[in-house]
């Protein structure tokens, strides 16, 4: 989704948001990410004044008023956290794990094939299709892509061929390397 994203093409403009709006986005989040509960009011502060950031193929972008991006969403898609958040608050996705072999196709933007999830190198946090997850590398510390997954882990495991997961942003992608909205 971000490979080519380039911040001065991409950025058609900025909306402030509603306090009305920005209290459903909160709750939304919520039901999506339960283990955020007690780190919203530091991620999402009530009284700060939030900005959606509208982009090319009907992404948006949830900026605070410092500037920082927060979560993006596609279309009417799940809210997904930036890489950046999710370095700051690693628990409150679920993790799968790649081996050492799948790092460099990651971090050029391909999808998480079944195998690379499989392998001895690799673990698996049991979910069902379609839940938004962190890709970590062995090895590593932190996250290195967000992904959605296209299979439960469950058929991942049993099928092992094909994409297990879409890779939705990636680090050093066009999301990664924007720089905060003024």
């Amino acid at each position: 989704m971000f490979k080519k994203f380039d911040e001065k093409e991409s950025v058609s403009g900025t909306q402030q948001l509603k306090s009305s709006v920005q209290k459903g986005i909160r709750t939304k989040l919520l039901e999506l990410y339960p283990t955020l509960e007690s780190y919203i009011d530091d991620i999402l502060p009530k009284k700060d004044a939030f900005r959606i950031v509208k982009c090319h193929d009907h992404v948006e972008i949830l900026v605070n008023s410092a500037g920082d991006l927060l979560f993006f969403r596609q279309r009417e898609g799940p809210w997904m956290p930036t890489l950046r958040l999710l370095h700051k608050y690693p628990f409150f996705l679920p993790l799968e794990q790649v081996d050492k072999g799948a790092i460099r196709f990651v971090l050029s933007g391909a999808n998480i094939m079944c195998p690379g999830l499989t392998s001895p190198g690799a673990k698996m946090t049991p979910v069902p299709k379609n839940t938004v997850v962190a890709i970590m590398a062995e090895g590593k510390q932190h996250a290195l892509a967000v992904g959605i997954t296209s299979l439960s882990t469950e058929d991942i495991s049993k099928v092992n061929k094909g994409v297990g997961v879409e890779n939705i942003h990636y680090l050093n992608d066009g999301l990664w390397q924007m720089k905060p909205v003024k």
